[in-house]
């Protein structure tokens, strides 16, 4: 644990479902003693398939677990990161309850109009996934910013190895994200002299709902199933295995603590080898 996360506080977007990434961050910032402000659309709504966003009942479910089971205080919070309107009352929210944000993952994503390639894909699915993913990172930090000074504080984004080795048929996310990647750098250095730090995360295969809807498309398109295209996305992996989000949980962890004190503009991978280039 990273004893001195005690009583910070933690903005988490993406957060409301227990099957996705930002449900193991909050739980292992809480775990270390953050405050957990759990953001997300709080109401039921497709990102991809049968992938759904956070609804209000699962976030207020979350936050009551966390806060029985690490005694900490928590804040529920609608919000769409392509509507600035949402995004300032999120923020107003946030300063009302606690006046200040320690901690910022922007880890709402999505991605839309999947399977399809560059000169086949939707225009609007295409402007739509880069809204949720790269823009929605962009306003979220410029509202959270404010709230982050005087005292300072780090921000962490969730981007993926697509941002740094295409997949197929998938060219808006991939895009998107390495839009996060090079948007985290950017913030590295405007933000270094306000004492905020910014790196990102690069998760490869991890076992979330949309990675078990990723194997079901391509189960579908190349007439295999699910435990068929697992095993041969295991064969490109070094450690042989898909990752669990509780793993990219501990990296973000390591990054919003002290031990991580001396780094910012990084996009560090975590994909069991999968990638291991810079």
């Amino acid at each position: 644990m990273f004893t001195d996360l005690k009583d910070k506080i933690a903005l988490v977007t993406g957060a409301g479902k227990k099957t996705g990434i930002g449900y193991a961050i909050c739980r292992k910032l809480a775990a270390c003693g953050c405050n957990i402000v759990i953001a997300d659309l709080g109401r039921s709504e497709d990102c991809a398939g049968d992938v759904k966003t956070g609804a209000m009942d699962e976030m207020t479910q979350i936050a009551a677990e966390l806060e029985k089971d690490r005694g900490i205080q928590t804040l529920c919070t609608p919000l769409d990161v392509t509507d600035n309107a949402s995004i300032s009352r999120m923020a107003e929210t946030v300063q009302q309850a606690f006046g200040r944000v320690d901690i910022l993952c922007n880890n709402a994503g999505a991605t839309f109009g999947v399977p399809n390639s560059i000169h086949t894909y939707d225009e609007t699915a295409w402007l739509r996934t880069l809204d949720v993913n790269l823009n929605g990172v962009f306003r979220v930090c410029k509202a959270i910013i404010p709230l982050m000074q005087p005292a300072g504080g780090c921000i962490i984004n969730t981007a993926s190895r697509a941002g740094k080795v295409p997949p197929l048929f998938n060219g808006a996310y991939a895009v998107s994200k390495a839009g996060v990647i090079m948007m985290t750098k950017v913030m590295a250095r405007e933000l270094a002299g306000l004492n905020i730090r910014v790196n990102a995360v690069c998760p490869g295969q991890i076992r979330t709902d949309l990675e078990q809807w990723r194997f079901g498309l391509e189960a579908q398109f190349f007439n295999t199933t699910i435990e068929e295209q697992e095993a041969k996305m295991c064969q490109t992996i070094p450690m042989g295995r898909i990752g669990n989000p509780k793993e990219v949980a501990d990296l973000v962890a390591f990054l919003a603590s002290d031990q991580s004190s001396y780094m910012t503009g990084q996009a560090i991978n975590i994909c069991g080898g999968q990638i291991m280039e810079l």
